[in-house]
């Protein structure tokens, strides 16, 4: 059903498009129409960055400026021919995104918006000071604009071209959007670690969203530059930066219909206020403020909320036969160590969590790592999964030496975990969740998501059958298409697991899978482990259910302030005095019956 609105929304607006001069509009109007084409371009890229990354900038006007300068001096100093000027106009977008991306990446909150302002900043004075090449308030006049045989664009030819742009831009983005690399971006704003832990790298999201932004904010400059047939720095102030971000969030930050409504709204709203220039800044400050604090979704989501309540959800069977990550038997050898960490140790200050620590983990087995609280257990993940670099140590997985390596290059290489406290992707769905575990599974490039090429959608049907296998494997597949944030806790656990498990990892590192689940919970939850060890997949879990590590693991690693005091069989394990005395307490029987500090 949303697949066929769409294409009738499209229809629409094509034949609207095509039956503008039977409307009898004159230049103004039609000016107008043209400036929501060109508003919406560089909102629309925009939005991926803020809406769907969650990066937020106020230097996009330095990108507009990009590429109207870029198609000014192509055409004129160059005297390339307007179409190449566009294309190079966006090439300039391209690398310019880059640029602002590499400081912007690693900031985040109040830096990353002093990053995105000094760029905007500087750009704004240097077309402005240096005025041998960007003539400075004096700009270039004579900028040619494309024809088309031999026939010079007028207004209406102008909506018609923006128009065009704007219609193959939504189309492009949203089957981009739609697949591996707008969920992606979506990962990466709600849960970094948790996008990391799926092999999503965070600086190559956050950047290549940066540089979708300034490729359509470039292509609006520099159709601006080229429909004016003149352009100076007076075009390129703060101000744009501000409007542009206004008509992201004003009309629906994250929905890909919201650049759209933020687009007509305020460019109507701007062309009706142009008299009262004071009162325009005014205007764009509280509807930012109106957006953020009263209405955060914007006017896309409140339309999308009340459409929401007169249209019923029907879920679509997959188009393909799944195959559960779960079902599937491994052809993996079992019995070699997988696993071998030598002298593995970090230190926060004078706190020491793991102290040369050496272990190893055999392939095929469940392996338990218990220990009291604060023994340095979670920690001891972080290191192996590559959230924390360790401080000195080795530690070997699959034939290459991982210590230092990042998160999402050790999920690569087949390092699957969940964590302690649950970080789902709230706001997505069950099966998109596990989907962002598939990450590196799916295989399709940049260019054929952005294009949706046949081999795209294939590659995304093939995922989603296989996703909503595994959740029907695990007893979710009836809510899979309900938000993650709204299942009962003990189902969100399973969740995170199936999302470990989408990745097809090699060694699955669950830390305190049971936390929080009753007693019926914790009995299926042991049923799915040992179903996880049958299909080939090594284990290692943190767990302070006594009942649970000994009735499912076949080896046991003991940690007490950092070191590793003890390790062997569970059998061995409960009869070992230094693990008496350090965690299961003096009691034998007592840890013979299940009880854990």
């Amino acid at each position: 059903m949303p697949a066929l609105a769409h294409a009738i929304g499209m229809t629409v607006l094509a034949a609207g498009l095509a039956l503008v001069p039977f409307f009898g509009l004159n230049d103004f109007y039609l000016q107008i129409l043209f400036t929501i084409g060109v508003n919406y371009l560089a909102a629309a890229g925009l939005n991926v960055l803020v809406g769907y990354a969650g990066q937020k900038s106020l230097g996009h006007a330095g990108l507009f400026a990009v590429g109207a300068y870029t198609a000014a001096i192509a055409n004129i100093e160059w005297g390339l021919s307007p179409w190449l000027s566009l294309l190079l106009a966006c090439g300039f977008g391209a690398v310019f995104g880059l640029v602002i991306a590499m400081p912007s990446v690693r900031v985040s909150g109040p830096s990353l918006a002093m990053v995105t302002i000094g760029f905007g900043i500087v750009v704004e004075k240097i077309v402005t000071e240096w005025t041998d090449i960007f003539k400075g308030q004096a700009g270039f006049y004579g900028i040619s604009a494309p024809s088309l045989a031999g026939t010079s664009f007028t207004n209406l030819h102008w909506v018609w071209f923006v128009g065009a742009l704007c219609i193959a831009t939504h189309l492009m983005l949203r089957s981009l959007l739609a697949g591996r690399f707008g969920r992606a971006f979506l990962a990466v704003q709600m849960a970094e670690p948790a996008a990391q832990s799926v092999g999503i790298s965070v600086v190559r999201a956050k950047t290549l969203a940066f540089v979708i932004s300034a490729v359509t904010c470039a292509l609006a400059g520099a159709v601006i530059a080229q429909q004016n047939q003149y352009f100076n720095s007076d075009f390129i102030t703060f101000n744009l930066s501000i409007f542009l971000l206004v008509v992201v969030i004003f009309g629906g930050s994250g929905s890909l219909y919201g650049p759209l409504f933020g687009a007509v709204i305020l460019t109507l709203l701007d062309a009706w206020l142009a008299r009262w220039p004071a009162l325009q800044h005014f205007t764009y400050g509280a509807l930012l403020l109106f957006s953020l604090y009263l209405m955060p979704n914007g006017i896309a989501g409140a339309v999308s909320g009340l459409a929401a309540r007169w249209r019923q959800r029907k879920v679509a069977p997959p188009g393909v036969p799944g195959h559960s990550a779960l079902a599937a038997t491994s052809a993996a050898v079992t019995g070699g160590e997988i696993l071998i960490v030598k002298d593995l140790y970090k230190a926060y200050g004078g706190i020491v969590p793991v102290r040369d620590v050496s272990f190893a983990i055999t392939a095929g087995k469940v392996h338990a790592l218990i220990g009291p609280n604060g023994a340095g257990k979670t920690t001891l993940l972080n290191l192996l999964s590559g959230h924390v670099a360790p401080g000195g140590g080795s530690i070997h997985f699959a034939g290459h030496e991982i210590a230092g390596w990042p998160a999402h290059r050790v999920a690569t290489l087949g390092i699957a975990r969940t964590f302690q406290n649950l970080k789902l992707f709230g706001e997505l769905s069950a099966l998109d969740n596990v989907l962002l575990g598939a990450h590196r599974h799916v295989e399709t490039g940049f260019a054929a998501s952005l294009l949706g090429l046949p081999s795209s959608r294939r590659a995304e049907a093939t995922a989603r059958a296989d996703a909503l296998a595994l959740l029907t494997d695990l007893g979710l597949g009836e809510r899979a298409h309900e938000p993650a944030k709204s299942l009962p806790y003990g189902l969100q656990r399973r969740l995170e697991i199936a999302r470990a498990l989408a990745s097809k990892p090699k060694l699955l590192l669950l830390d305190e899978p049971a936390a929080g689940l009753n007693p019926q919970e914790t009995h299926e939850l042991g049923q799915v482990i040992r179903r996880i060890q049958q299909a080939g997949v090594t284990v290692l879990l943190i767990e302070h259910h006594m009942d649970l590590v000994m009735g499912i693991s076949q080896h046991v690693l003991v940690l007490d302030y950092g070191a590793l005091i003890a390790e062997g069989r569970p059998e061995a394990i409960r009869r070992d005095p230094k693990v008496v005395a350090a965690y299961l307490g003096a009691d034998e029987d007592a840890a013979a019956t299940g009880d854990a500090a």
